[in-house]
Order: structure tokens, then sequence, then C-alpha cells
């Protein structure tokens, strides 16, 4: 599964991505997480789930209808500090959004 953390300039997603892939081995669950910016945001082939930071949620429509054709779950992440983030209550938003894009 391939995760894709975004906010405005790349930088809080980093850390958000960080506690992802703690959560994930922890688990043993298999995961590529990258963190990025929207306007990186190219190409969604091969993206499961895409974590929206909560400042950029008046992006989230029009992510979700590009979103679409690939299949690909847009989540926003809650709208806290990404320093206050628990890595295992992300990875689960993360998993529960892509199960209810299936």
């Amino acid at each position: 599964m391939k995760i894709v953390v975004v906010c405005g300039a790349g930088a809080s997603s980093t850390f958000v991505a960080v506690k992802l892939r703690n959560a994930a081995a922890a688990r043993g669950i298999p995961v590529t997480v990258e963190a990025g910016s929207v306007s990186q945001l190219d190409s969604l082939d091969g993206i499961d789930v895409i974590l929206v930071g909560a400042h950029l949620e008046a992006s989230v429509p029009a992510l979700r209808d590009r979103a679409a054709a690939s299949g690909t779950a847009v989540a926003v992440l809650p709208p806290i500090s990404p320093a206050a983030l628990d890595g295992a209550r992300t990875l689960d938003l993360a998993l529960d959004s892509r199960t209810t894009a299936l």
C-alpha cells in the first residue's frame, strides 16, 4: 500500500509520514509512505491513500474528483499539530479510508 501525506509545503507532512512508517512497522503492515505538497501530486497512479493536512480541506473536493478515476482514497487529517498526531490512529485513518474507497 502506498500512502502520500500532503500539506502546504511538504514540511509538516514529513512528521506525519515518519509516524505512519513507525506505526505500520510496529503492526507488520507493509506500506510505502511519502510526504509532499498538493502541488507535487502530478499523477495519482499507484497511490492508494492521500492524507491531506486539515488546513488544506478546501482543496479536498477537487482532489477527490481527481482521485476517483484512479481509485485513490482521500482523507483529511485531524486539525491538530502534526507533532501531536498519533501514528497508530493516523494509520487507522488511512486504512479505513482505503476500505471505504473500495
